[in-house]
This record gives structure tokens, sequence and C-alpha cells, in this order.
């Protein structure tokens, strides 16, 4: 299936509106979820799932984190290190170059992203996901079309 988003419809930088519709219905421990290196011609695929606290003041500390694909190397290492202390828990996982060639670019990348998941410290309640969904995961979750350009844990998700 197809996704269709207009991108003339994306924020100037991701914010929580995603995360505070969740909150406000419930849902304390929403995790974002994110891959890289599913283009790369070689190599494994990363994933990081990464839950903030319920707390939508957040967004003030949280400036400056977008999509990692459009930050400097030098952002991306200032934030991939204060990261892990502004969230309640992260995890990064990988699937190997011989799982990519096995399973094939989707199932590795699904595998990797639940194995971030599974590295997480508290379980989380809702899950949102760059694109794809976890089929397998029972947890209730949403795919975002430019997901990491319009949730900031999405967006966090990339740069770690």
């Amino acid at each position: 299936m197809v996704k269709k988003f207009d991108v003339n419809l994306l924020p100037s930088a991701p914010d929580f509106s995603f995360e505070m519709e969740l909150w406000e219905s419930g849902f304390g421990l929403v995790a974002g979820i994110d891959e890289a290196g599913r283009g790369a011609l070689a190599g494994p695929v990363a994933a990081a799932a990464l839950v903030f606290p319920a707390d939508p003041a957040l967004v003030a500390e949280l400036h400056g984190v977008r999509d990692s694909k459009q930050m400097t190397p030098r952002q991306r290492e200032k934030w991939a290190q204060r990261l892990p202390e502004i969230a309640l828990t992260c995890g990064v996982a990988f699937a190997s170059p011989g799982e990519i060639d096995e399973l094939g670019i989707v199932t590795a990348t699904r595998m990797a992203m639940q194995r971030a998941l599974d590295l997480l410290e508290s379980a989380p309640e809702y899950l949102l996901i760059d694109y794809v969904e976890l089929l397998e995961n029972p947890i209730p979750q949403k795919g975002l079309v430019k997901g990491d350009a319009r949730s900031l844990s999405i967006a966090a998700a990339s740069i770690l």
C-alpha cells in the first residue's frame, strides 16, 4: 500500500502534535522509532526507539531537533549525546547485512526496529514510526509518512 502525503503540509520543524494527542488520550509512554541505512548498498540497517516524558514543555528544550538528514554531523553528534539524557528510555539496534540478504530490507528493518524496542527499559504504550508499521507487534501504532519531519520523537530517534 503506497501512502501519499502532501509535502506542502510539513511543519517547519517536527513537534509534539502526534504525541500530545496520544498523551491526552491516556498513552503515557509513546515511542518514536526510525531507521538509518536502508538505502545503503552494503552494511547493516540501524533502528532507534526513544520515549520522552509526556511533557509538552520539552519542545523548547528540543529546539533544533529535526530529521537527522537535515542536520550537520556536528549537530547530530551533539544531540546524540543529549537525547538519552532527556528521554525516559532509548535503544539502538541493528540488522546485519546477512539478515538483510536473507530476509530482505523491509523485514530486516522491522527486525532492527523491534530489537530497538526490546532494549527500552519500559514498554511503550503506543508507537509512532517513520513510514512503516510493525505488523507482528501488538502495541497500538501509527506509521507516519515523513514522520521524522513531523514528530519530535521520530526525529530524535533518527538522530540516535
